[in-house]
């Protein structure tokens, strides 16, 4: 196969939703298609003891939620699929917006009964920013559920997307009866015992064959459908393939990723549906994924995923041509050629070197902690350099000291490693080390996070202290004398570990207080790329 095939039938994807929409039910009930698991795991470890494969940190199974993305890959039908699956809590969310920045498309899970939430327009508001494919999936309709009809309207106003539903409903919760395919005009019927052993088949059965419809879902069923499929046929948006390729209009499915259903009908159109591997900027223009020349950027930093290896993991995205291990290549930012001996391809915390691998798969590389997000990795021939990934204002701070003086080397490690992959920011006071570390988090569950891991991964225990701080901004003027500011008591000068000065506040007012009486000082927002 050569590199253009084997680029064309790549096909990389994230999956987003607000917690507990489904989102990992759904991850999982992929893998299972695609053979790459051959038991799925429970998020709420009810339907079996396992954890969800894509939850490998230790308080991700403890509290049955996820707190970092994971990456996936497997075959389905002559096709190759890296999975992003991303956490759908709002307080790790800014680890989302960068795995997003390695995605082709995107696939929204959306609770029937709950419509669009809070961190699901958060999400699909990056996800619009960048045009790429949108594909939604509505969840759990084995549960009572809102009007079909209500969620499509809630879709296309709130988010300004066109709707075509692929298929459609047949009742819901205790009525549900399956779906209609609404090109295919078949029917599939809902087997609650179904939980994806078997292959459903679906049933052909047109819209006007009352005598089946009546014998395969009942007489009240069929009535309301008929009606719903003609108001559909009537005034619902034409299917349009290039609306969908630039993320103008969302096929949307119904199903319930719990029991299976209607999953792999959603995986089949999806592949069909969705683009082959983009095209990426740079900072002089457009590298195509068909190039000769292999290049890639680093999305995402993990210190020990491997307890037994205590290792730091870089994952990148390949943006163009072919990457072959232990070939010679150019950090671009380090300034300097290396040589990646042992790349991997990862199942959440499982792993498998590879010699090769292709424009859109995403590869593990381990890092001696040269590495930072956003950084570029390309032949030193053809370099190029691609646009940086925002980083995000922290909104909540606090102050981490360890507790035991003996353990000072751990603490300092174990905050700079986490600190590197992205999660959190840290910052001290000017004139002392690293006894006080303040840091600066997106969501304040990362504060959990982050003592969990030292606990657990650097056997340190710290005392943390909250702090009033919402706000932060870079000193953009590096002349200015900052000891001789004029600032309310309540606004903290702090300094990143590059010696920056910052400035935190607890509120806007006290923002303009510093810009009004320090006549020249000049202040910038901590996002940036």
């Amino acid at each position: 196969m050569d590199l253009k095939q084997e680029i064309n039938r790549r096909r990389t994807f994230a999956i987003i939703s607000h917690p507990d929409a489904g989102k990992t039910t759904l991850t999982e009930k992929l893998l299972l298609y695609g053979g790459a698991i051959q038991t799925a795991g429970s998020v709420k470890g009810k339907a079996t003891a396992k954890h969800a494969v894509s939850d490998w940190m230790e308080l991700e199974k403890q509290r049955g939620i996820s707190i970092t993305s994971s990456v996936m890959q497997f075959e389905y039908d002559g096709y190759c699929i890296n999975i992003l699956d991303t956490p759908g809590h709002q307080d790790f969310s800014e680890d989302t917006y960068r795995t997003l920045m390695a995605a082709d498309s995107v696939v929204m899970v959306i609770d029937a009964a709950k419509g669009i939430e809070p961190q699901t327009r958060k999400l699909f508001k990056v996800t619009a920013m960048r045009h790429i494919p949108i594909f939604t999936f509505i969840n759990k309709l084995d549960r009572d559920a809102r009007d079909p009809f209500e969620l499509l309207d809630q879709l296309e106003k709130e988010f300004g997307i066109g709707t075509y539903p692929v298929n459609w409903p047949i009742g819901c919760g205790v009525d549900f009866k399956g779906v209609f395919d609404r090109d295919r005009r078949q029917i599939m019927t809902f087997n609650e015992f179904h939980r994806g052993q078997d292959r459903l088949q679906a049933i052909e059965c047109d819209i006007t064959d009352t005598e089946k419809l009546d014998e395969l879902i009942g007489e009240y069923s069929r009535r309301d459908l008929v009606d719903q499929i003609e108001l559909l046929d009537g005034a619902s948006f034409d299917f349009d393939i290039d609306q969908v390729r630039c993320g103008k209009l969302t096929p949307v499915f119904f199903g319930s990723a719990l029991t299976n259903f209607g999953v792999e009908p959603f995986l089949e159109n999806f592949l069909k549906m969705t683009t082959a591997p983009l095209a990426r900027n740079t900072t002089e223009g457009e590298v195509v994924p068909e190039s000769e020349n292999f290049s890639a950027f680093v999305f995402k930093i993990q210190a020990n995923m491997n307890k037994a290896h205590r290792d730091r993991m870089t994952f990148m995205r390949i943006c163009s041509g072919k990457f072959e291990r232990d070939k010679e290549y150019y950090h671009v930012q380090g300034k300097k050629s290396l040589r990646l001996s042992q790349p991997q391809q990862l199942m959440a915390d499982s792993r498998q070197i590879v010699n090769e691998a292709y424009a859109g798969d995403i590869i593990g590389v381990f890092d001696p902690g040269i590495f930072s997000i956003g950084d570029t990795v390309c032949e030193a021939k053809h370099k190029v350099e691609f646009e940086g990934i925002p980083t995000f204002a922290p909104e909540h701070f606090a102050v981490i000291e360890h507790k035991d003086s003996l353990k000072r080397k751990q603490f300092v490690k174990g905050v700079e490693q986490i600190a590197q992959e992205g999660a959190i920011q840290i910052f001290h006071e000017p004139n002392t080390g690293m006894e006080r570390v303040i840091v600066g988090v997106v969501g304040v569950l990362q504060f959990e996070v982050l003592e969990h891991r030292l606990k657990n991964e650097y056997n340190v225990d710290v005392i943390r202290t909250n702090m009033p701080y919402q706000f932060i901004r870079w000193i953009k003027n590096e002349e200015i004398d900052v000891s001789k500011l004029n600032l309310t008591s309540d606004t903290k000068w702090v300094q990143d570990f590059k010696g920056n000065n910052l400035l935190i506040f607890t509120s806007e007012w006290n923002i303009n207080w510093a810009l009004d009486k320090n006549e020249g000082l000049i202040l910038e927002d901590f996002s940036r790329n």
